[in-house]
């Protein structure tokens, strides 16, 4: 493991911008009229942070950063979003608040049923960043979190670190959510590189209800009794494949690798039944999509942002606390 731990990048040391972005001033930008008074009066704005899931797990540590955000001077930030993923209660919300927003932060449920809502608020003079999720054939104007495709990457790198042959299955809870399928396609390309001789045999879409997600990680596991390794997509179905890796007496035999820092995937890389999981610093990202729309309305230019790429193993993960 000290291989793994010597790869590690501690995420929200550092926020470098990611490749690609093209800087934006509010110059360039039609401000809606009345926001556009605001600015320039000084007044508080109003700021949306829309998450695609608040019921999940994940969820906390992105509002603790829009709490932190609401902190900053003439700023209320405000998190918004449905209670299980659901892309019309997420669209509903939006265009509920459309008249009192002065800028939108949206995680999407669904890159494509969200690309439209998106387009009409930056129509309406609403400056509009994704975070988190990115949605880069929409209107946007930037994006904060991680690079999808390139944390796939260090996931396949890591998969191949521990799990270098033999048969391994892929996890996630939305196969045909954009995120997941540039994390998929980054460690597939990692994996295919530096270890062949792994082979994924299926894609496990689990789904996000957490008894139906243990449910088609155990279906998959009986189903393919050979298997030896689970890679994880994304926060939920890490701490679900190590709690069945651990029910079943395979810890060891079976290696997991996965994503972020819920409290149960903490202690199983802790206790060695989970060999790594890579944190993209969801509190960074919430207050980011408050403070890059902040510094927008206000006149500065803002980017592209990477909240970065954290591997966490028994090695290290005691730096946590």
């Amino acid at each position: 493991m000290k291989k793994l731990l010597g790869t590690a990048l501690v995420a929200g040391l550092s926020w470098p911008m990611l490749a690609g972005a093209d800087p934006i001033n509010v110059k360039d930008f039609a401000l809606a009229p009345r926001i556009a008074e605001k600015v320039a009066a000084g007044e508080e704005l109003n700021i949306f942070v829309s998450y695609h899931d608040v019921s999940n797990e994940f969820a906390p540590q992105i509002r603790a950063g829009v709490e932190r955000g609401d902190a900053l001077d003439k700023v209320k930030a405000k998190f918004i979003g449905p209670v299980g993923a659901n892309a019309d209660g997420q669209i509903n919300e939006i265009e509920a608040l459309l008249d009192t927003m002065d800028g939108l932060a949206i995680s999407s449920v669904s890159t494509d049923a969200l690309a439209p809502i998106i387009d009409r608020v930056v129509e309406a003079g609403i400056p509009v960043i994704t975070y988190n999720t990115d949605n880069p054939d929409s209107k946007r104007i930037a994006f904060a979190g991680q690079d999808l495709i390139q944390s796939g990457r260090e996931a396949g790198k890591l998969m191949c670190e521990v799990h270098p042959e033999g048969k391994l299955l892929i996890l996630t809870l939305d196969a045909a959510a954009q995120w997941s399928l540039d994390r998929e396609s980054g460690a597939r390309e990692a994996m295919a590189a530096d270890c062949p001789a792994a082979e994924v045999v299926q894609t496990v879409n689990t789904g996000t209800d957490p008894q139906e997600m243990y449910a088609a990680i155990e279906n998959a596991m009986l189903g393919n009794p050979e298997i030896s390794g689970l890679l994880s997509l994304e926060c939920c179905t890490t701490p679900a494949a190590g709690s069945w890796v651990d029910r079943n007496g395979r810890a060891g035999e079976v290696k997991i690798v996965g994503f972020d820092l819920l409290d149960q995937t903490v202690e199983f890389v802790e206790n060695g039944v989970i060999q790594a999981t890579i944190d993209q610093a969801p509190e960074a990202q919430g207050f980011a999509a408050v403070d890059l729309l902040a510094k927008f309305l206000n006149g500065e230019t803002i980017d592209d942002l990477d909240t970065g790429v954290g591997i966490f193993t028994s090695a290290n993960i005691a730096d946590l606390n």
